[in-house]
């Protein structure tokens, strides 16, 4: 049996175009929706296994059909929208309430050219319909069997999906004068990065910002690389950015950046493998392992998909699965708790 799909778009042309490419996949649209009100009453009627979803429409928008759907029946969701300046921060709202999944729409809200982004949209919406969205916690280590590293200088984190709600778990648990720079790596197109650092920053006591070129990061901050470009380190420990082709599809790729952070600091780091499709950063994590570092991987019962962290396990390189609420203070214990911590 096919996967199962309602698409949502205010744009009639939007959703002819997109009910094609899914049913030129293999996928069967079993209805649309104008409006957030229409589509709400179809995804509890229909019962689909995965909803496209756009931002802006009228009567009921999609931030509140997204909204109400979790609270009645939460159900796999991908956000199909423009990622205008003025939307961006919308399409991370909706990442937090618990849509899976942005595809941003080449062109804005009405896109001639939406054939840019079908591959992503397919591999996205196919790659949410075999997630299972799991909330229950997991039986795991605490951080009391976690060792303390003597010496830190960076602390790499990698996401996919679900990694926007999961890194709001993990920020807002860490301290200001956490003793470490972290540097992010989550799956998201160009145009949305900035919007996620934005309302991390919020939402956390460090301070979030997207990447910036020629920045050695300090203890206390996060940098979230953009999208679209891979992120390294030169040397002298500085961010730097790359336009190589897409690794495991994705730019920015974990894997590149935790590759070029061990070339660059060795095993003093720690990398964290969260949620997320794929196989993204297992390689890298495993080479930071045998360099002496630490890497942890989220724990399968926390994890909106165990791809990411399941790969990490799976391949050797993670030496714990922690459910995400436990890996602040796990984080603290590893490299020391802080000034006004200690």
């Amino acid at each position: 049996m096919g996967i199962r799909v309602l698409v949502v778009d205010d744009s009639a042309l939007m959703r002819q175009v997109l009910s094609r490419f899914l049913t030129e996949a293999g996928m069967e649209v079993v209805g649309t929706a104008r409006d957030g009100e229409e589509g709400l009453e179809k995804a509890l009627a229909l019962k689909p296994d995965v909803i496209t979803l756009d931002v802006e429409m009228p009567r009921k928008d999609g931030l509140t059909m997204l909204e109400e759907l979790m609270a009645r029946e939460p159900m796999p969701v991908v956000m199909v929208s423009s990622l205008t300046q003025k939307e961006a921060p919308a399409a991370i709202r909706a990442l937090e309430l618990g849509a899976m999944e942005v595809v941003a729409k080449p062109g804005g809200a009405i896109s001639l050219n939406l054939g840019e982004v079908r591959e992503e949209i397919i591999r996205k919406v196919r790659g949410v319909a075999m997630a299972r969205m799991k909330r229950e916690r997991s039986q795991v280590k605490g951080p009391t069997s976690l060792p303390r590293l003597p010496f830190c200088r960076l602390v790499v984190v990698g996401s996919s999906t679900g990694g926007p709600q999961t890194l709001v778990k993990l920020f807002s648990g860490l301290p200001g004068d956490f003793p470490a720079p972290v540097v992010v790596v989550q799956h998201m197109p160009r145009g949305l990065t900035a919007s996620l650092a934005a309302r991390l920053d919020n939402l956390s006591p460090l301070s979030v910002r997207e990447a910036e070129e020629g920045v050695i990061p300090r203890p206390g901050e996060v940098w979230v690389a953009p999208g679209g470009r891979h992120l390294v380190f030169r040397a002298g420990g500085a961010m730097a950015f790359s336009d190589d082709p897409p690794v495991h599809g994705v730019k920015p790729a974990v894997d590149v950046t935790l590759d070029s952070a061990v070339e660059v600091f060795g095993g003093h780091m720690v990398a964290v493998i969260l949620t997320g499709m794929g196989m993204d950063g297992a390689k890298a994590a495993l080479k930071l392992r045998e360099r002496g570092g630490f890497v942890m991987a989220q724990s399968e019962g926390s994890s909106i998909v165990y791809g990411m962290p399941r790969a990490a396990v799976e391949l050797g390189a993670a030496h714990v699965s922690l459910d995400v609420e436990d890996m602040p203070a796990a984080l603290l214990h590893l490299v020391g708790k802080g000034r006004s911590h200690g």
